[in-house]
């Protein structure tokens, strides 16, 4: 896998609040149960954005568990975050608006062309309403105490095998995700994200949101949302054969040399790379890290190699079936057998 890879998916562990959720078996929700839910729904992505917070959360996924600090706010309409790794080493992400930095000290600034999409909060997604209720059963599932706050609990059942069902617990006056969980289908908790400090409505000083790891400074500002129509373009010289229904192109990753295409379900996300193969051998097929699944898989077209890597909150078996779905249309397109 190309180094900028494994950075990039260094720094998501860092930042991801979400794409964490959680089944829970039951009866069928009533039509009013998924009305209710549907209403919590709608308040999860402004609430993330336009709620100024500060608190301390654990993140897990699979044996890996950090604890980091943040402190986020929406200042004349311009989102604001920092975090800070808390334990298992050094590291922050700084963000103001659509710029970014990610500080990881042992391999300094990370340049982030792209965040991998994360969930229904990834900037790539926000303008968009995806018909979750048609992927996804929703139901609410009562009501709790998180870090001091009442909450209430909603679950997201998939209603097919080619994504993760999830659950989420959201602050009852302001709809802030403060817990959430994910789930496959034998059960298994993939990962799990809890504030264990919270204070929401805080004035955070400007000083809270400055880099202050020591390194060099490498710092990008991202691109805008882009039309679909725009994305589908980015697929150039290679096609997707398959994919599970629902998920639909949602933004374009730079990727250097090759192209690469970014879907949703208004929830889970995940993103398909395409580029000549070096002139290493990489390994083939898949790794997890929690929920998050990377499936590399090498494609002949005539004389010329391509690499292709699915990475995504999608089960392994549904990041093959994408991977192995690609068809190389033109090579000349993908840049191979350029110097």
């Amino acid at each position: 896998m190309p180094q900028a890879f494994i950075d990039i998916l260094r720094c998501r562990a860092l930042s991801v609040l979400v794409g964490l959720l959680f089944m829970l078996a039951g009866p069928l929700p009533s039509a009013a149960d998924e009305d209710e839910a549907s209403l919590w729904l709608e308040r999860l992505g402004p609430a993330l954005n336009m709620t100024s917070y500060r608190g301390v959360f654990v993140y897990a996924r699979g044996e890996s568990v950090h604890s980091m600090q943040i402190a986020h706010r929406y200042n004349d309409g311009v989102v604001e975050e920092r975090l800070v790794l808390q334990d298992g080493g050094s590291g922050e992400i700084v963000r103001k608006g659509m710029n970014v930095v990610c500080v990881l000290p042992e391999t300094g600034r990370v340049q982030l062309d792209q965040v991998i999409p994360s969930g229904p909060f990834a900037e790539a997604f926000t303008s968009q309403l995806m018909p979750v209720n048609r992927w996804y059963r929703a139901e609410m599932k009562g009501e709790d105490r998180v870090a001091g706050y009442d909450v209430v609990s909603l679950a997201l059942s998939a209603k097919d095998p080619y994504r993760y069902s999830h659950r989420l617990w959201l602050e009852k006056s302001t709809g802030l995700l403060v817990k959430s969980h994910v789930r496959n289908a034998e059960g298994e908790v993939l990962e799990q994200f809890q504030f264990t400090s919270l204070h929401i409505g805080e004035d955070i000083p400007d000083s809270e949101f400055e880099i202050r790891t020591k390194g060099r400074e490498i710092s990008r500002t991202l691109d805008k949302p882009t039309p679909a129509a725009s994305v589908v373009q980015r697929m150039n010289g290679w096609q997707l054969g398959w994919r599970p229904e629902g998920f639909m192109p949602a933004a374009a990753p730079r990727s250097g040399k090759g192209q690469a295409v970014a879907f949703s379900d208004g929830l889970a996300a995940f993103s398909v790379f395409v580029e000549p193969a070096g002139p290493v051998t990489m390994p083939t097929g898949a790794s997890k890290i929690g929920a998050t699944t990377v499936y590399m898989h090498q494609v002949k077209e005539g004389d010329n190699a391509f690499l292709v890597t699915v990475v995504g909150e999608l089960p392994p078996q549904t990041a093959r079936q994408v991977a192995e779905s690609v068809r190389i249309e033109d090579s000349l397109a993908l840049g191979a057998g350029e110097s």
